[in-house]
């Protein structure tokens, strides 16, 4: 008999079926509709004309909780002892999954304890506390609230009820499977699923491919966060070091163990996405359905136009979850920012040009009919200025490509900076002049809780040991804030200053030889 691994040891192909079996039946008996609804599937027509395919959503985003999370969370609780349910059920969580435990424990009158980094944005800790739930803030980040969770359930016996790894989680979200064979029929060639710690994939997926093996199920993660792609490359589930945190839904360090055994067998493909292409694909769902997703909501859309542009899947039928909209309004700003550099229909471009009079409008000539959406300048050297732009370019990477060959003929320099986060995020609004005056200067840029404190924090680590010679920081609605700094350190004392970035404990990039602080701001 064939052997297969998962979860880590050797078992018989006979032992998974049995395993897989099992799940199929507490995915059909999961008890969600006490709390849940069954959301519809609803076709995306604008996107299926871009796409040349057939586009459907299956509208997650629509639950009383605006995210899928309450249904593993319900069918984790309803089956609870008289004598659990009497303790209490406590769950770590920054969002989603907090809500669907408040939602649950009011409706099956069990008291909930969310413990919630200190971090959560207001509007998602308010949201818990108005479903009954008491919230204890605590810790930076989700492994800190989560440790001190269980602290509390040694502390007074409260039921843990984990966010994805599982089994009765697995089979509450696994009803998502069933809704959407049930509710499309047809021919059906790719599902798409956000993944982060795969309690929905492992769900779906275990029912899907029981009933529709023919179906394709694609996991999409974000690229910062990919801890399905490694433990599949490793064989193995492992750790990340670090995990981004912009699609905070699936900001998950390692996939879970349940959750994994079922994923190595039952998923077809892995996709990885960036946040530019994380936040075009929310704009693709506002356009067609004038909801906001919330970055891991709108995943599975943006690994879908990956997986299209990839495959040249062209009059298939695609299948993606919109997972969630619990969204901060003020992340909306950033989102519609990189919304176009997502869809590669913006250039952001840095271009040497004589420093002149009538030099922009002979810039502007050169770019014929395309529009220009930003441009940023100030006077550097008699001679030559430089300038950072915005240019519409047909989609693709080969409309970049056209606009600075284009540029090359006409003799200007130019470099693309459309995939520079640097750039992006702090140095197109710094955009003024070089200091000739500063010496070892060296650039970093810095990820800090974004929480009162935090930067006073980093300041009296700095203390007046070196000099800050240039600092950018702009709120952008997410649980963490970014920094670009510049920090005049001598030779003499690295050794110092690698001390100091060690004790900070903050994830960190140098920048110093990024071709866009050379251009703009180095001296």
């Amino acid at each position: 008999m064939r052997a297969i691994i998962a979860s880590g040891k050797l078992i018989s192909k006979l032992e998974t079926v049995n395993d897989m079996e099992r799940y199929i039946k507490d995915i059909l008996s999961a008890r969600v509709y006490d709390v849940a609804i069954e959301t519809p599937v609803h076709e995306a027509p604008g996107l299926s004309r871009r796409l040349d395919n057939r586009i459907l959503l299956k509208r997650e985003d629509m639950q009383p909780v605006f995210s899928f999370k309450l249904r593993g969370a319900f069918n984790r609780m309803s089956g609870l002892s008289r004598e659990a349910a009497a303790r209490g059920v406590i769950a770590a969580s920054a969002g989603n999954h907090a809500q669907g435990i408040a939602l649950a424990g009011n409706a099956l009158g069990i008291d909930t304890t969310i413990v919630m980094p200190v971090t959560t944005p207001g509007i998602k800790v308010d949201a818990v506390r108005n479903r009954g739930a008491q919230v204890v803030l605590h810790g930076d980040t989700y492994n800190d609230a989560a440790e001190y969770a269980m602290g509390l359930v040694e502390e007074k016996g409260l039921t843990f009820v984990h966010a994805f790894d599982d089994k009765a989680v697995i089979a509450g979200q696994g009803t998502v499977g069933v809704e959407i064979l049930r509710q499309y029929s047809g021919e059906l060639d790719a599902i798409f699923v956000p993944v982060g710690g795969g309690g929905l994939m492992a769900g779906m997926a275990a029912y899907i491919k029981y009933i529709r093996p023919d179906i394709r199920m694609i996991a999409v993660e974000a690229e910062d966060s990919a801890c399905l792609k490694a433990a599949l490359e490793a064989g193995r589930r492992v750790k990340l070091s670090q995990v981004g945190l912009f699609a905070d839904g699936v900001a998950v360090n390692q996939v879970g163990k349940n959750t994994f055994a079922i994923l190595r067998q039952c998923v077809d493909e892995v996709i990885t996405v960036n946040t530019d292409e994380i936040c075009a694909a929310i704009k693709d769902v506002f356009d067609d359905t004038r909801t906001v997703a919330e970055p891991a909501g709108a995943l599975a859309v943006a690994g879908m136009k990956r997986y299209i542009q990839m495959h040249q899947a062209r009059e298939q039928t695609l299948l993606s979850v919109v997972t969630g909209a619990n969204v901060n309004f003020d992340r909306l700003r950033h989102i519609a920012e990189r919304a176009e550099l997502g869809e590669s229909r913006e250039a952001v471009l840095a271009v040497t040009i004589n420093e002149q009079p009538g030099s922009f409008r002979e810039f502007s000539q050169i770019l014929g009919r395309r529009n220009i959406t930003e441009f940023n300048y100030r006077y550097g050297s008699p001679d030559k200025a430089q300038i950072f732009v915005g240019v519409e370019v047909a989609r693709g990477s080969a409309g970049r490509a056209e606009l600075l060959a284009e540029l090359s003929e006409k003799g200007l320099v130019a470099h693309d900076m459309t995939e520079n986060e640097a750039a992006k995020v702090h140095i197109r609004h710094m955009v003024g002049g070089r200091n000739q005056s500063v010496a070892n200067e060296r650039v970093f840029r810095f990820e800090f809780p974004e929480r009162p404190g935090a930067l006073m924090t980093f300041l009296d680590l700095l203390g007046g040991r070196w000099n800050i010679s240039m600092f950018h920081y702009r709120n952008h609605g997410a649980a963490y804030g970014r920094v670009m700094v510049g920090i005049q350190v001598p030779a003499s004392d690295r050794k110092a200053f690698d001390a100091f970035l060690r004790e900070i404990n903050y994830p960190y990039r140098e920048e110093t030889d990024n071709i866009a602080y050379q251009t703009f701001l180095g001296p």
